[in-house]
């Protein structure tokens, strides 16, 4: 039996031994931006699943651009210090790539912890916010401040910087974060981007600046190293981004330089309506595949190996990205590969739980 989800993939100047990667997931347990002790220990983890890519979750490229004081960063000399001992860790046990998200939460930033209500930040605490527009989050939120020139500036060149140190700790590829409603989102949702200037407006103008920042990222990351973006498929809401606008900012990524996108969506408006359920982003994926011609992964509600190697095999995305399911099971590759009759390279020191070395009548089976 063969399986395209364990078959290699060529993205850019990166090739990955399998089609399985693992999103970015906010941890909220860094101190200051800077990584812990839980970071060595999460993504060491993770690291030895099987997946062939590891993201590092969204990481603030300035200290307001986080979405809580948890949040790592990468604005800071402790901030790369910290990152590079677990990035180090992570490559000493495992050949996975790995790389960075970079983002800026833009109105979305001083934010509570999941876990301590997940709404705004209040007192001494909270710091003020950004946007494309001077318009809250939803009721209760604070009015952000919307960037003129010079804080636009500022914000392209905290991306900038923040690639430069990805690139001292090299880091396999690095991935701008343009969903989930932070502030490349909020630039090219007409939802959240009220702007009047060349910036707002038309979707051209809407995406003039975040490909100002994917510009200016690629004129510092080397060709010989891969760059993406995580990019919205659409807002689930009325009046805003589309799958149509999702493949035109695919295309316009690609143009500047970008290796890949994996396509998600959402996050612009608390309160949309989103229908939910296995693989409901697939569709996003497979349109901006066929349409913007570079390589496409898919994320959401994957959980079923059947349904992983459905999505490659049938051509509807190059790969899948997977998040709470690798929480829950931070083995699933291997699980997939017996599964899928494939296989996939374990540790020496975990060798004696392959398959194959199982004593007979022993083996694990496949579901």
């Amino acid at each position: 039996m063969s399986s395209k989800l364990f078959e290699p993939l060529a993205i850019g100047p990166m090739t990955l031994t399998n089609r399985i990667t693992i999103a970015a997931m906010c941890q909220y347990s860094a101190i200051d931006g800077s990584m812990t002790d839980w970071h060595l220990q999460h993504l060491g983890n993770l690291s030895l699943s099987g997946a062939a890519m590891l993201v590092i979750e969204a990481t603030g490229v300035t200290p307001e651009g986080r979405i809580t004081h948890g949040c790592t960063g990468l604005y800071s000399d402790a901030n790369e210090t910290a990152m590079k001992r677990v990035v180090d860790f992570v490559r000493s046990v495992s050949p996975i790539r790995i790389g960075v998200q970079l983002s800026h939460a833009g109105r979305k930033a001083s934010a509570e912890r999941p876990w301590e209500g997940r709404g705004p930040l209040n007192g001494e605490s909270a710091w003020e916010t950004v946007a494309p527009s001077a318009i809250p989050l939803a009721p209760g939120w604070p009015m952000p401040v919307a960037l003129n020139r010079a804080g636009m500036d500022r914000v392209r060149d905290g991306f900038v910087a923040s690639a430069q140190r990805a690139l001292r700790m090299e880091l396999d590829f690095v991935e701008l974060h343009s969903t989930h409603g932070y502030l490349i989102s909020e630039f090219l949702s007409p939802l959240a981007n009220k702007r009047t200037d060349e910036y707002g407006g038309s979707l051209e103008n809407r995406m003039r600046f975040p490909l100002e920042i994917a510009r200016a990222v690629r004129e510092v990351w080397p060709r010989q190293r891969a760059m993406g973006s995580k990019i919205s498929g659409t807002d689930f809401a009325e009046g805003g981004w589309t799958p149509d606008d999702a493949v035109a900012y695919a295309r316009e990524l690609k143009r500047v330089g970008c290796d890949y996108v994996t396509v998600s969506g959402g996050g612009v408006v608390l309160d949309a309506k989103v229908p939910t359920g296995p693989g409901y982003q697939v569709p996003y994926a497979e349109r901006v595949r066929r349409d913007a011609g570079l390589a496409t992964g898919s994320v959401g509600l994957i959980s079923d190996p059947h349904q992983a190697e459905e999505i490659v095999a049938s051509g509807k995305a190059d790969y899948v990205s997977l998040a709470r399911g690798m929480l829950f099971d931070p083995r699933w590759p291997w699980h997939a590969a017996v599964t899928l009759g494939a296989d996939v390279k374990y540790p020496p020191q975990y060798e004696r739980a392959h398959p194959k070395a199982w004593p007979p009548g022993r083996q694990v089976k496949s579901s």
